[in-house]
């Protein structure tokens, strides 16, 4: 079975596919003409927008994430606003490092929202995922993306990781799994 999973990122895309390797589901990216109004004011709403505008512009079930690093002593921030908390990756992570500097609490964690919706655009489920952690005091690490080289679980970043261990643990695969688990009791 084919999902169309609303995301322009292709290594999102790989991630996901590897999380459900053996499911029997494959996700693809959607056609042209995608281009979601992410103006929501929660990671459902944002998650929703997009699955929406991935079924439309491709008819076929669709299934999109909206995720974030919530930071404690940041009120929660970056959240909704990580992706656009500044320009680069690199300034992104430069940026949150520097506005905790005065802080000794660096609790934070992943938070992952997916919203499945059928080929008529009608909502089948949705499910969250979260990953604990805190933010460690420099970078390390060189696979992922995002905040992984800044995200520390135990004593190791999330960049420090193997793809397949950050696969079991991370905010997208609970929640991904949580969506394979109603596909599969649905026997979709």
């Amino acid at each position: 079975m084919k999902i169309v999973f609303a995301t322009g990122n292709p290594h999102k895309l790989e991630e996901i596919n590897q999380i459900a390797k053996g499911s029997g589901i494959e996700f693809i990216l959607p056609p042209e003409g995608f281009n979601p109004v992410e103006d929501g004011q929660t990671f459902e709403e944002n998650s929703y927008k997009k699955a929406k505008d991935a079924n439309r512009v491709s008819g076929m079930p669709a299934l999109a994430d909206d995720s974030g690093l919530c930071v404690e002593a940041l009120n929660g921030a970056p959240g909704l606003y990580s992706a656009r908390y500044a320009g680069s990756q690199q300034e992104k992570i430069n940026k949150i490092l520097k506005e905790l500097e005065p802080h000794t609490n660096r609790k934070a964690k992943f938070v992952c929202v997916m919203t499945l919706l059928d080929e008529n655009g009608e909502i089948l489920h949705v499910s969250k995922g979260e990953c604990k952690g805190e933010i460690a005091r420099k970078q390390s690490g060189t696979n992922g993306f995002g905040f992984d080289p800044v995200f520390l679980i135990g004593d190791r970043t999330m960049a420090d990781m193997s793809e397949d261990e950050k696969n079991k643990i991370s905010h997208r695969a609970n929640a991904l799994l949580d969506m394979l688990s109603y596909l599969k009791s649905r026997g979709l």
